[in-house]
């Protein structure tokens, strides 16, 4: 299976986590949440986006285990 890449993942965690503290505004949820969800679920080989959050967690975390500077900006 193919992994997303670490900075991929780590902003749709970030994205979805923030739109759900958020709560619902005053038109609602954010549409965007369900697609996040899904995403991350596709991303992930997962069918709800709590396992799909657990999942991406992991991944990472390993990834920042075994790849020091993944997600980091590259110095220019």
């Amino acid at each position: 299976m193919l992994k997303p890449h670490p900075t991929v993942l780590r902003r749709l965690v970030e994205e979805y986590e923030a739109l759900t503290a958020a709560g619902s505004g005053p038109a609602g949820p954010d549409p965007r949440i369900g697609d996040l969800a899904y995403t991350l679920c596709v991303s992930t080989g997962t069918r709800d986006v709590r396992h799909a959050l657990a999942t991406a967690r992991g991944w990472l975390a390993t990834a920042g285990q075994d790849a020091p500077g993944v997600g980091a900006p590259a110095a220019v």
